[in-house]
């Protein structure tokens, strides 16, 4: 099973779910189904944002903890200057 195929699996899983849980058929107390239930989605795409938000502050923190990736950075930006100096352009 590729990747793809393995999150639509689980991307329609869990949509069955909360369908089914909106839809009443799976019954419930009053207070879950008409209070938590409806604003599943948005507590869920709120809590996946604060947590990609939290990955990439992560991983710009932890950047100089990555010897050969910031090489690579400071010298295609070094390759980039010399470039742009050949044409011309003051980068510094």
């Amino acid at each position: 099973m590729t990747r793809a195929q393995q999150t639509i699996s689980i991307g329609l899983l869990v949509t069955s779910l909360y369908l089914a849980l909106y839809l009443e058929l799976i019954p419930l107390p009053s207070l879950i189904s008409n209070d938590i239930i409806p604003v599943l989605p948005f507590w869920a795409l709120v809590s996946f944002g604060a947590y990609l938000l939290f990955k990439l502050g992560y991983g710009v923190f932890t950047f100089n903890d990555v010897p050969k990736a910031h090489a690579e950075l400071m010298k295609e930006i070094d390759l980039a200057r010399a470039d742009l100096r050949t044409k011309g352009v003051d980068v510094d």
